[in-house]
């Protein structure tokens, strides 16, 4: 099937590595001509480039910088424009955050974990708005701590959380202007960002035992669902948050 993407222009934050990186390859399949935010591994961000010009001819640009930060994310936009005028897909898949009991969090630790991962797509989205236009698609990467509690995850969890409310209201705005806004939220997927977690292994395990389709979910599988979310087949959704998590959000 022609999902019609090719030719088009999109920026990933994060799109290096885990989810992202599977995004990326999913839209370079597609002929998008892509670049990929990263903050400091820049040989991870090379060794990726160079796997998806060998897969679809086009190498894409890669750009440095920390979009939990407003000043840094207007450079970014910036340094953007110098090679593209408009924007037809943008991405909020970079994220951070700290893992801690909630009885032990700062308020230096919620400030890092919200900004990162919530407030990085309102100022992605102030500053790329003069570059999207009707049919843009605009896609923050979830997680079923949104809804969910998990150990040691209530600063992730109440990022995230805010990610899919800020996706909401600013569907309000954007929807009347042709531009679909949504969030894509993913169930325990095992990647680089997982090992961070001292249950790992528990975690894994929990959910694969929970997880009707009997199998835990790759970062191939969310990736699938982000080239639908920006397409045209999607058109019609906007605000909304699609759960990729083989059933596990459905058990009781």
């Amino acid at each position: 099937m022609d999902l019609n993407l090719k030719g088009k222009v999109a920026l990933i934050t994060g799109g290096t590595r885990g989810i992202g990186r599977a995004i990326a390859f999913k839209l370079a399949g597609e002929g998008v001509q892509l670049v990929l935010n990263y903050l400091r591994n820049r040989r991870a961000a090379e060794e990726t480039a160079a796997e998806i010009e060998a897969l679809s001819g086009q190498r894409p640009l890669l750009l440095k910088g920390n979009v939990g930060e407003q000043d840094k994310v207007a450079a970014l936009i910036a340094e953007f424009q110098e090679h593209h005028n408009h924007l037809d897909i943008l991405i909020s898949n970079a994220a951070s955050g700290v893992l801690r009991s909630a009885l032990e969090l700062t308020p230096r630790h919620l400030q890092w974990t919200l900004e990162i991962n919530a407030l990085a797509l309102l100022w992605l989205s102030q500053a790329a708005r003069p570059l999207l236009r009707s049919g843009s698609k605009i896609l923050a990467v979830s997680s079923l701590g949104s809804t969910r509690a998990f150990p040691n995850y209530a600063a992730v969890g109440a990022s995230k959380a805010a990610l899919e409310s800020l996706v909401r209201h600013l569907s309000l705005e954007l929807a009347p202007q042709g531009i679909n806004i949504n969030t894509l939220s993913a169930g325990v997927v095992d990647t680089e960002a997982l090992t961070h977690f001292p249950n790992r292994e528990a975690l894994l395990a929990h959910s694969l035992a929970q997880t009707p389709a009997g199998k835990l979910v790759t970062p191939d599988d969310v990736a699938d669902v982000a080239l639908f979310l920006c397409s045209p087949l999607a058109q019609m959704i906007h605000g909304q948050t699609l759960t990729v998590d083989g059933g596990y959000n459905i058990v009781a």
